[in-house]
């Protein structure tokens, strides 16, 4: 274990399951096809992958079927998910828009694209706890908005958000809702209808599943403009002939997480609390972000006070442990952590902050390791100052 690797970064993306490499290759082996094809072939096809649709939609509590019949559209993962709302949400050019300043980055920066074609955007302040502050909400929805995007739980911190009842406050308004899920797919149970959202955004690698596959799902009678333009597949709108493999690799990996929903919550969980109470311990000036509110079970946010966190980045790099300073898609960004200053921390703090984010795979040995190796990096960066 000295030597080994160890991956405390799930939060980016965790392993392919076994179970889901399987099914993926049965599935190419099996029904190679266009499912847009009228042949039996491509029928066989057909099915599976709406197999794979109605299985993951009924997971994530929507309904395909039925007198007001949600809809589930596959995309190439959750950036394109995010985008596909955003862009097919927000109404005609001058719009309003408003959006949590803790947004990841395929919603930030898709609202940033939205104010360059002259759409009207607007940021929902978060309190220091990392929630967004309904307060905040309340005032910017005083005037009319097309489109709300809040995400259901923080990337960064895990903080998760009260997404219901702003969904429901925003509803009043007369404004749509969107919620990035991604990062909380998988970590604990998530009911679309009951978010009373209007399109919620899934990714699979974030539980498991294959990269190159997530999902947007829309609330029965939600009109969206799609941003591709080919065939019909998928109502119209995303073209493009659909991967049936990676559509029952998602379906896996989603039913796993299931099966052992309880299970996995409580691992990961007590592997963070863990992790954290043993560098508390030895670290006397760490802070725990968001650690006063509900999280996601996964996910660490700490600021290691007087450290540089590109320093200690690499310097835990070095060590074998695999972190974050922040979003995978913003990797390589030396700019501070959006979501750590929209929580108005001190700069000492964002600038000392790393993530540190677990997954079903990760073991009790890896975290006390990963703690040990942390502690030790963190005592000889402070002896070289």
């Amino acid at each position: 274990m000295s030597s080994a690797s160890i991956y405390l970064d799930a939060n980016a993306t965790t392993t392919q399951a076994p179970e889901v490499t399987r099914a993926i290759a049965e599935c190419c082996q099996i029904f190679g096809a266009n499912p847009a094809s009228q042949h039996r072939p491509g029928r066989e096809a057909r099915r599976r992958l709406e197999d794979a649709r109605e299985g993951i939609a009924e997971i994530l509590g929507a309904r395909l079927s039925g007198p007001r019949p949600d809809q589930l559209v596959f995309t190439s993962g959750g950036t394109e998910a995010n985008n596909l709302a955003i862009f097919g949400l927000s109404g005609p050019r001058g719009s309003r828009v408003v959006i949590s300043s803790i947004e990841h980055p395929s919603v930030a920066n898709a609202a940033r694209q939205l104010e360059r074609d002259n759409y009207r955007v607007e940021s929902i302040g978060v309190r220091t706890s990392g929630v967004v502050d309904p307060d905040d909400l309340d005032v910017l929805l005083q005037k009319p908005a097309h489109l709300v995007s809040v995400m259901l739980a923080n990337h960064e911190t895990g903080a998760i958000q009260p997404l219901t009842r702003i969904a429901t406050h925003a509803h009043q308004h007369h404004a749509l809702v969107h919620t990035d899920a991604v990062q909380a797919i998988g970590k604990i149970g998530v009911d679309f209808q009951s978010l009373e959202v209007d399109t919620m955004a899934v990714a699979a690698h974030k539980f498991h599943g294959p990269l190159g596959i997530g999902a947007l799902l829309l609330r029965h009678g939600v009109k969206l403009q799609p941003l591709l333009f080919g065939g019909a597949q998928q109502f119209g709108l995303r073209p493009g002939t659909e991967n049936v493999a990676l559509s029952v690799g998602m379906f896996t990996a989603l039913s796993l997480w299931r099966d052992q929903a309880r299970k996995r919550h409580d691992h990961m969980r007590q592997l963070r609390d863990r992790f954290e109470d043993a560098l508390l311990r030895e670290i006397s000036d760490l802070v725990v972000h968001c650690r006063g509110v509900v999280r996601l079970p996964q996910t660490s946010n700490l600021a290691f006070l007087g450290l540089d966190r590109q320093a200690l980045f690499i310097a835990l790099d070095m060590a074998g442990i695999a972190c974050s300073t922040g979003s995978a898609c913003q990797s390589g960004s030396s700019e501070p952590s959006p979501t750590l200053t929209a929580m108005g921390c001190e700069k000492g703090q964002i600038d000392s902050s790393l993530r540190f984010s677990f997954s079903a795979s990760t073991t009790a040995a890896e975290v006390e390791e990963s703690a040990r190796r942390i502690i030790h990096v963190c005592k000889h960066l402070r002896e070289q100052d």
